[in-house]
């Protein structure tokens, strides 16, 4: 059996076989089975006896079963179907683009998401009467580790599976049980908890779940955690048989993420949802703050940090290459390959499932990635086919060289974000010596220049034509410049972080990386954030996680930045403060990571920043004085309370009596 075969080192998502037609046939026959009709209920009653009988009759037919559980991991590598990176404020795509249409999340901040059919339909996977990619019905999935956790449980199964195996298989079903736990209640709060799988005969009315309080589902999802994380391996060892499996660091950092996700104003102390109840009067949501939920998810963080250290897990930073570069670009490389160098050391959850081409394909195809076509003339490059990139607020987002706010910098002046300015000598690394580019472009902190591509911006390559950052490729965006032949992204931003240095496209060269869950850096934000929040006033490691993410990306300290640039030099000595510093922090950090969206929702801050204009340079100009025209593209609405959670479907509702709908819906 031949297998995709992930860096042993690093912690991995999914492992699926390559050539196994057997495996196919099988996985072929029971999706076909689950989507052949449409279910009435939940699927927590098992509908594929016969296979199940078969498939825990030997240790392969069980592993097999084990990959069909991993494969209900989320699409995340493609925008189409990831609803944090799109239906975020960080990037946009245009109207008229190929992959605009109703039955994927492009749509959703178009307003288009509805209750007849949702669209991401986590609950059911359904989308046009068929089961959908962006959604692929986590209960669906939660009834398939039920059916295998027990099976393997039970001791007189599988009889050529050695009990280590067992335990570890075991393990891995509960993570991945707890995480489809997890997805739904991100998307809709409160939701059922299918613990174990209901009889083939069971009576009709034990299949009509209610939804359970959000403590209550917290609670149940980090407790499986925990229980998972007993029998995991702490990494991956044997390259040649290990392939990608879930790791106790992975189960960890996921108990954080939710701990952190259930202590934060949308589900702690939300009074927006006091009146939300069940049909028996339940209360779901718990309206009363409790600082102990930060000081909880606090302590989950510390443990998933320092467990990740005693794996060797460090922040990534890049190696110096044959051909010497300047520490401008040695820190743009150290933030770029963060995200895009494969199972690199920083990469603590690596999602690769349905996706043996990498990350950076999938945002080719899109035509996020500016490499469908590529121009070189005098050390100049343009990119065509481009349709999905940054906006002008993500633009706007980054710090200045100071490390501080554009607006909040005493000390450079952005009151003009358009005004055109000549590139000198010194700024070469950045952009283009002595070409006119925007305001906005000059004097940003390395993280802007490392994960944006704009006109007559630098974009380092390993094929570069001198080898080294001197002389190197930069962008022409305008309209009619050389070898423009498509358009590119409607804002004019390119999103440089996700493209690998090594991607050719004369050569043919798509180096693989997998999508990045989650990697330590952002587990630092989340333990700075915390533990901000659990205390009145900021701690000493509230300031030393921050900075350690900030030294990375070439920043001073947050307390040098605001003492010395800052129009608010005393910020971050309160919590308040520091919690505006941190979220900002994260949303630079994780930029198109797919990690704001989701932020901004627990935040309770999405009726803000999703609301409003979206707006980008005019590329149709031709000229800087024509291209640095600030234009609105869309003009965005996000209903209050309704938007923070996913509806649930009309017909679901109708077939379950016990069911509610969500707020506003």
């Amino acid at each position: 059996m031949n297998y995709i075969i992930n860096n042993a080192k690093r912690n991995c998502s999914i492992w699926l076989p390559a050539k196994d037609k057997i495996f196919y046939g099988m996985l072929f026959l029971l999706l076909f089975s689950m989507g052949a009709c449409k279910k009435t209920f939940l699927n927590v009653v098992p509908d594929n006896v016969a296979t199940i009988d078969n498939a825990f009759t030997s240790k392969t037919e069980a592993e097999k079963y084990l990959m069909t559980c991993y494969s209900y991991m989320p699409v995340d590598v493609d925008p189409t179907y990831n609803v944090g990176i799109t239906n975020g404020d960080l990037v946009w795509i245009e109207d008229n683009a190929i992959n605009i249409r109703n039955t994927n999340v492009l749509q959703m901040p178009r307003g288009a998401q509805n209750t007849a059919d949702p669209i991401a339909n986590l609950w059911d996977g359904y989308r046009d009467g068929v089961m959908n990619s962006s959604g692929k019905g986590m209960f669906r999935a939660i009834r398939d580790c039920n059916i295998f956790i027990d099976n393997v449980s039970d001791q007189t199964k599988i009889p050529d599976l050695d009990i280590d195996t067992r335990i570890r298989w075991i393990a891995e079903a509960k993570f991945l049980k707890a995480y489809y736990h997890f997805l739904l209640f991100r998307a809709y709060g409160p939701i059922p908890i299918i613990d174990k799988n209901l009889p083939i005969d069971a009576p009709l009315k034990e299949t009509q779940v209610k939804r359970q309080p959000v403590d209550s589902v917290v609670n149940y999802i980090a407790d499986l955690l925990d229980t998972a994380a007993k029998n995991l391996p702490a990494m991956i060892y044997s390259e040649a048989s290990e392939l990608g499996r879930i790791t106790k660091p992975i189960a960890l950092g996921l108990k954080a993420r939710l701990l952190v996700t259930a202590a934060s104003p949308l589900y702690n102390g939300n009074t927006d949802y006091a009146g939300f109840t069940d049909n028996d009067g339940t209360h779901l949501f718990n309206p009363t703050f409790s600082v102990e939920k930060w000081q909880r998810a606090a302590d989950a963080c510390k443990a998933a940090i320092d467990l990740c250290t005693s794996q060797g897990d460090s922040l990534y930073v890049f190696p110096q290459q044959t051909y010497a570069l300047t520490d401008t670009t040695m820190t743009q490389m150290s933030i770029r390959n963060a995200t895009s160098e494969p199972w690199n050391i920083e990469l603590i959850w690596g999602l690769t499932v349905n996706n043996m081409d990498g990350f950076n394909t999938f945002f080719q195809r899109m035509g996020a990635a500016p490499f469908d076509r590529t121009f070189i003339n005098n050390g100049g490059i343009t990119y065509g086919a481009a349709a999905m990139g940054p906006t002008l607020k993500c633009a706007e987002l980054f710090y200045t060289k100071n490390g501080v706010p554009i607006n909040d910098d005493k000390t450079l002046d952005f009151s003009n974000i358009s005004a055109l300015r000549t590139a000198t000598h010194e700024e070469r690394f950045n952009i283009k010596e002595g070409e006119v580019t925007a305001r906005l472009n000059f004097d940003r902190e390395p993280r802007f220049y490392a994960d944006l591509g704009f006109d007559r911006g630098i974009w380092y390559m390993s094929n570069s034509p001198s080898k080294t950052d001197e002389n190197t490729y930069y962008l022409f965006c305008r309209a009619g410049e050389f070898g423009q032949n498509s358009p590119i992204p409607i804002c004019t931003y390119f999103m440089k972080k996700i493209v690998n240095w090594k991607m050719d496209w004369n050569t043919g060269t798509f180096p693989q990386y997998p999508y990045p869950e989650m990697r330590l850096a952002g587990l630092y934000l989340l333990y700075a954030e915390a533990l901000n929040e659990a205390n009145s006033t900021p701690a000493d490691d509230v300031y030393k996680y921050i900075n350690l993410v900030r030294a990375r990306a070439g920043l001073p300290t947050v307390q040098y930045s605001w003492t010395h640039f800052s129009k608010t030099p005393t910020k971050y000595t309160t919590q308040s403060g520091m919690r505006e510093i941190i979220q900002r922090e994260r949303s630079i950090e994780l930029c198109f990571e797919g990690q704001r969206y989701w932020d901004l929702i627990r935040w309770k801050r999405a009726a803000t920043e999703l609301t409003g204009n979206v707006t980008g340079w005019d590329r149709s100009g031709r000229t800087a004085e024509l291209f640095y025209r600030e234009l609105t593209y869309y003009t965005r609405h996000f209903v209050a309370p309704r938007d923070y959670l996913f509806p649930l479907m009309d017909n679901d509702l109708l077939n379950n009596p016990n069911l509610v709908q969500n707020p506003g819906w």
